[in-house]
């Protein structure tokens, strides 16, 4: 069984950094695409960031030159950097596991919090 385990969210100012990761057990892996999504109380869930299983990262808009996805497949794991973060950074973050070939979302993680306030 998949499971996504996500870690790293938590309180920051306004300007600084965060390091988000998810550990994955039950999969190959390597093999697939693998995705950060966020929500925020009140709004739809949303692609933050998203890596092939070739490791090329593909961003939002809104998070472009602040953000950067990477993996380390030996580990079993996907990063988010987050770096000059603004309040509307402020939601829940979810890894996601792609079925293979697709946009499709076949797993979630359990999501971790990450709040931007002074």
């Amino acid at each position: 069984q998949v499971q996504l385990v996500e870690s790293g969210g938590g309180l920051v100012q306004p300007g600084g950094s965060l390091r988000l990761s998810c550990a994955a057990s039950g999969t190959i892996f390597s093999i697939y695409s693998m995705g950060w999504y966020r929500q925020a109380p009140g709004k739809q869930r949303e692609l933050v960031a998203s890596i092939t299983s070739g490791g090329r990262g593909n961003y939002a808009d809104s998070v472009k030159g602040r953000f950067t996805i990477s993996r380390d497949n030996g580990k079993k794991a996907v990063f988010l950097q987050m770096n000059s973060l603004k309040p509307e950074d402020t939601a829940a973050y979810y890894c996601a596991q792609y079925r293979v070939g697709t946009i499709i979302v076949d797993y979630w993680g359990q999501g971790t919090q990450v709040t931007v306030s002074s």
